[in-house]
């Protein structure tokens, strides 16, 4: 019976550390001036272990330029994070029907200072200036 006891107590120890980790992941905070303009940020979460993998599938075929990271954030509760800055700028939503749609008319410094009251020591690099090298690089030629 203890032995039995003690098995069903590591299995609920094991569900338990999973329920967490499905919570752990990154925040991305990114932008494509050269698609939608200097007042709009996408504000995402991914659970890979190479978040840049998630940026670069987003920079496919569906945009003309690559976006720009402003921030990528660990975070042990990045489901919360996320969710938190959604709420945060809900009123600036572009699309308003489908939340899966993560796109906010907000400039990057103001998502930087949500960031710094939410994630406060997490947040370790925020890029405010885009790069867009590939937008300034069209608009030169």
């Amino acid at each position: 019976m203890e032995a039995r006891l003690t098995e069903i107590e590591e299995a609920l120890s094991s569900v338990e550390a999973r329920a967490a980790n499905v919570r752990a992941g990154y925040v991305y905070v990114i932008s494509n001036i050269g698609a939608f303009g200097e007042r709009m940020v996408k504000i995402g979460m991914t659970r890979r272990l190479e978040p840049l993998e998630r940026v670069y599938e987003l920079s496919g075929a569906s945009v003309p330029f690559r976006f720009d990271v402003h921030a990528l954030i660990f975070s042990k509760d990045a489901v919360g994070l996320e969710s938190q800055l959604h709420k945060e700028f809900a009123k600036h939503r572009v699309n308003r029907v489908n939340a899966r749609k993560e796109f906010f008319r907000v400039t990057p410094a103001e998502v930087r200072d949500a960031l710094q009251r939410y994630a406060g020591q997490h947040l370790v690099e925020f890029t405010e200036e885009p790069q867009a090298l590939e937008w300034r690089a069209s608009k030169a030629s």
